[in-house]
């Protein structure tokens, strides 16, 4: 295909506009003014400003912009206001259906709009992780002779997916997820405006709430689900786009959560005594409808986190670790793929056996510190290593425990205050068992311990 098919679809597509476009394509930005959310991005003097020619011009020695950040949060947007703004040819390749072909054939048309009518052109560059390191080289003639302003877009980290020197020519900014906020104002711009609904129709807040669960953060989803919820509530000739109209046409229930009130914590609070209780299919249920409802992902790796300490400790070792690994994982991909990760960490920690015995421990020693049984340590464990120490007696008549059969010493480790308490109770349950046997045989050879 040719690269002028390419720019003239784009084109028709996002500056004409069409009545019978998709909302999301007629909600499109036209100018930086207009995009939702990125208010970091968009500062005077930023980055993205300058790029587009206001203040001092374009960033220093940057020829591409790698955009990254999750699905529906505008990188197409912004590629396209950048191109209109400096009047620059636009032509979008995906890198899912695009090769070096389509690449090449896309240079060659820049460089020809370029020596024949003296317009330069963006070439905007979806899923480019997808592309391989050999595709991904293709770009750098490009890119380093400014034959073409390259702007990429991707949602897995680019320090892993996109080759070393494609990244050191680029201009590397993060966008961050659209917040409800965000979403409120582009629907309500889409509800009234010109380019959107005119007016025909309403959005009760309850509606507008299971709208913003549903689009989960993705401007582009909350506008095609609107879309088709006010085009039925039209052909039914209502004034209002009710809740159960939104629930009929994109097909997903309310869900009945408050992220910010009591369903938040009561059934993050059942999560949790679920795993607690060993029932994964119940605690797989409520981290469902967390899910479902819009949850922040990284407020149920925390909860699962502190699970695995809690009530799991170490009946199993690999309950934390694996919540840690959850936790982390989720962190770099987000929704919806962070959904199989979590159902990974709770099934886990849920059919993990179970032990509070580390949660116990803590919870006794803090008690006899906060009780004022906190007394000297005693001389010979204290810090030798400055001068002086020895003539205070500090760690003289230490015994390096390496150097004992066994390597367990016997001698005075805790204060007098609590000499002989014992905080820490192993269960016998899973791998604690073998702690068990362990803390019994170690106290006892410490009770031979020297004053």
């Amino acid at each position: 295909m040719e690269p002028d098919l390419f720019t003239a679809a784009a084109e028709d597509r996002q500056e004409k506009d069409p009545a019978s476009s998709p909302l999301a394509v007629r909600m499109r930005p036209r100018t930086l003014d207009e995009v939702v959310g990125q208010k970091h991005l968009l500062k005077p003097g930023s980055p993205l400003r300058r790029l587009v020619g206001e203040g001092d011009g374009g960033p220093a020695g940057a020829s591409s912009v790698i955009l990254w950040g999750p699905p529906g949060i505008g990188k197409t947007t912004l590629a396209y206001v950048v191109s209109k703004a400096t009047n620059k040819r636009f032509v979008e390749l995906s890198a899912i259906t695009a090769g070096v072909k389509e690449v090449r054939a896309v240079i060659d048309g820049a460089r020809r709009a370029v020596g024949g009518y003296g317009k330069e052109t963006v070439l905007f560059l979806d899923e480019i992780h997808r592309f391989s390191k050999a595709q991904q080289d293709s770009l750098l003639p490009a890119v380093e002779n400014r034959w073409v302003t390259l702007i990429a877009a991707t949602t897995e980290n680019p320090y892993f997916s996109i080759i070393s020197p494609l990244l050191s020519r680029s201009l590397l900014l993060t966008l961050e997820p659209l917040t409800d906020e965000d979403l409120r104002g582009l629907m309500a711009r889409a509800l009234t405006g010109e380019r959107g609904l005119g007016g025909a129709v309403t959005l009760p807040e309850d509606a507008e709430s299971h709208l913003l669960r549903v689009a989960g953060g993705d401007a582009r989803r909350a506008l095609t689900a609107l879309e088709a919820a006010a085009g039925a509530a039209i052909a039914k000739g209502e004034p209002e786009v009710s809740l159960q109209t939104v629930e009929e046409t994109v097909d997903r229930a309310a869900v009945k959560y408050d992220r910010d009130g009591d369903q938040h914590y009561d059934v993050a609070s059942a999560l949790i005594k679920s795993i607690r209780g060993s029932d994964v299919d119940a605690a797989l249920h409520y981290l469902a409808r967390m899910i479902e409802a819009g949850e922040d992902p990284r407020f149920i790796a925390r909860r699962l986190m502190i699970s695995a300490s809690e009530d799991i400790g170490l009946a199993d070792p690999n309950a934390l670790p694996i919540a840690v690994a959850a936790a982390q994982a989720v962190a770099m991909i987000g929704f919806p793929e962070a959904a199989l990760t979590l159902s990974h960490a709770t099934i886990a920690l849920a059919l993990a056996p179970k032990s509070n015995a580390a949660t116990t421990a803590i919870g006794a020693a803090l008690a006899d510190v906060r009780n004022g049984l906190a007394g000297s340590v005693p001389p010979h464990l204290r810090d030798g290593h400055y001068k002086g120490a020895a003539k205070l007696g500090h760690a003289q008549g230490y015994v390096y425990p390496h150097d004992v059969p066994g390597g367990i010493a016997a001698q005075q480790y805790a204060p007098d205050e609590i000499r002989g308490r014992q905080y820490y109770t192993p269960t016998r349950y899973g791998a604690e068992a073998r702690y068990a046997d362990v803390v019994d045989r170690v106290r006892e050879r410490l009770k031979g311990e020297g004053g």
